[in-house]
């Protein structure tokens, strides 16, 4: 597809799209870093911080992804409650503002140690989540809802989502290696203390301008209940995506929750996950930073295609590998290199079903399109939080002490939760995408002509 393709609303490379795509690039660092602490982190810090017993951890786990669910549930109305926003500083940035300082409290609360055990630790640990997640939605779903306001055109879309992508990573895996390190260092002794892990999310937080286009017409509509049920379930395309999406990211996000009790608990040395996390966080920046030049020789269904069977293949090595550092590393890295094409297409495909919404419903709906990011995201670390609590206290490593503690029942079902589940659910996502998903670059291009007249700015009274 050529950039001059859909009249001039395709092609435009102004100096105005390239800071907005540094700048919203930019803002994704710290952001990530927060979510990762949050998702991969949690279950680490009430099992090997907190030190509960299995009893208390069932119902914390149950709890929690009680909780989680009804959470993203809530996101596509906080999507319409952004949509219908206007107000002088814009549409999004005021629940960017508000969602992020709320969320940033709530964050530090979930890593303290309130000094409750049992049923009321439950209670309040399972309080403190729902506010997190709400308030999270408010500013993550005001912050991708920008991408499509942004621009039409799929690849300035690309190249924005790219970047935004990449400094992602970066935040995510600085989380991922540095939060137990640095939670020991500042404790002095291995895994840290409560006080520790409490500090390391407030520096966290606390490291936690972008303009939208005003040539052409892209605010979201205002958006009441009927309308929201209407956005979601009349967008066909949206559904799809998001169903593929959704079982992509119980794959992918379930191998990434295991990798500290992997480490700790079958690989016997806690003290290299960080390495591990290194060759992790490397693989999926080299994915996207390779990405938009494998996408100018190949179409997105293409390397969708390619990336899943070559996931499945690396899944499967990775289960039969022998524990040495370095096969594990560059297992790691091929398959989160290729786990960030799948990642980048389908932020793209999402965006791309706002206009396909519009072409076929006559409104536009940014933020509740895009809710259903935090939706996928919250459901599926929702359900990795709870193959991980329940996969270790099964599998006997809640009471194990240390590797030696663990049993080879117990070493195989940890590999079997992270590694084989997982490679299946990616390919169904992708099989669900083949199957249903039918925006391509061709369509895209038709409807964005078809709707230029309506994307051109309105002019103002």
């Amino acid at each position: 597809m050529t950039d001059t393709a859909a009249g001039g609303l395709r092609g435009q490379r102004s100096p105005e799209f390239r800071r907005n795509q540094w700048t919203f690039g930019i803002g994704t660092l710290g952001r990530d870093a927060i979510y990762t602490l949050v998702s991969f982190y949690q279950v680490v810090f009430l099992t090997e911080v907190l030190d509960l017993p299995d009893a208390t951890m069932w119902w914390v786990s149950a709890v929690l992804l009680g909780v989680r669910i009804v959470d993203a549930f809530l996101d596509p109305v906080v999507g319409a409650f952004v949509d219908s926003t206007r107000t002088r500083w814009g549409q999004f940035k005021p629940w960017m503002l508000v969602g992020g300082v709320a969320s940033a409290v709530m964050t530090v609360l979930l890593f303290t140690d309130t000094g409750l055990r049992g049923g009321q630790l439950v209670g309040v640990y399972g309080l403190f989540m729902l506010l997190w997640g709400i308030t999270w939605s408010a500013h993550d779903i005001s912050y991708w809802g920008m991408l499509p306001a942004l621009s039409v055109n799929p690849v300035e879309r690309e190249r924005m989502a790219a970047v935004a992508k990449t400094f992602a990573s970066v935040g995510q895996f600085a989380a991922v290696a540095g939060v137990p390190v640095a939670a020991s260092a500042v404790a002095g002794v291995d895994g840290g203390d409560a006080a520790s892990w409490r500090f390391v999310a407030i520096v966290i937080v606390t490291i936690a301008l972008v303009r939208e286009r005003k040539d052409i017409d892209l605010e979201g509509e205002r958006t009441g209940i009927r309308e929201l049920l209407r956005a979601l379930f009349r967008n066909d395309q949206l559904l799809w995506a998001a169903a593929a999406y959704l079982l992509f990211m119980l794959g992918y996000g379930t191998t990434g929750s295991f990798g500290f009790y992997y480490f700790k608990y079958v690989y016997g040395d806690e003290a290299v996950f960080p390495v591990f996390a290194l060759f992790v966080g490397l693989g999926q920046i080299a994915g996207l930073a390779t990405f938009p030049f494998v996408r100018r020789r190949w179409s997105r269904g293409q390397i969708y295609t390619w990336s899943t069977l070559a996931i499945l293949v690396t899944y499967v090595v990775f289960y039969f590998a022998p524990l040495n550092l370095v096969v594990l590393g560059a297992l790691a890295f091929t398959l989160f290199f290729l786990a960030s094409f799948i990642m980048l297409l389908m932020l793209v495909f999402q965006a791309d079903t706002i206009e396909y919404g519009q072409w076929k419903l006559g409104r536009r709906n940014n933020a509740v399109t895009f809710a259903l990011q935090p939706f996928i995201n919250k459901t599926s670390a929702a359900m990795n939080t709870w193959i991980v609590s329940a996969t270790i206290i099964l599998a006997g490593i809640n009471d194990a002490d240390t590797a030696a503690d663990v049993t080879d029942r117990g070493v195989t079902m940890v590999k079997t939760s992270m590694l084989l589940i997982p490679a299946v659910l990616v390919v169904l996502g992708y099989l669900v995408w083949r199957a249903k998903f039918r925006i391509d670059e061709a369509l895209h291009a038709q409807i964005v002509r078809e709707l230029e007249p309506e994307l051109r700015h309105r002019p103002q009274d």
